[in-house]
């Protein structure tokens, strides 16, 4: 026979069926409106690139280019899901307002690499083939 008190302890450790993990469903609420930051960081480094030497791309803009490019802008989406596995390693480790000021670090530094690697592959695998 059940206890009263044997469903209060499994509801405190599992979560109920259809729900998020609380701690999963706190990594979608940090990282999700900092995405959207990330992609306009990302778009406008684009954007900066192809203003800046705007002759030099001009040929560079067809439908193939377009294509290729929207899946690159969804590999660094997939790529900036990685920060959802630092999250669930870390957050166990690291206790509260320590691993917030933890999470804001990771989120800049992710984004700086990403903007480093971009810059590399338009300047490297891009731009010189551009006619």
């Amino acid at each position: 026979m059940e206890s009263a008190h044997s469903g209060d302890q499994l509801s405190a450790t599992q979560p109920a069926p259809g729900r998020l993990p609380e701690s999963f469903s706190t990594a979608l609420r940090f990282w999700e409106p900092r995405r959207i930051v990330y992609n306009v960081v990302l778009a406008g480094f684009v954007v900066g690139w192809v203003v800046g030497s705007w002759p030099h791309f001009q040929p560079a803009f067809t439908l193939i280019n377009a294509f290729q490019l929207a899946v690159l802008a969804v590999l660094a989406n997939i790529c900036y899901c990685a920060a959802y596995i630092a999250e669930m390693v870390m957050q166990p480790i690291c206790a509260g307002a320590n691993w917030l000021r933890w999470r804001s670090a990771l989120w800049v530094v992710g984004t700086v690499l990403a903007v480093l690697f971009e810059n590399y592959w338009i300047a490297d695998e891009i731009y010189p083939f551009v006619r």
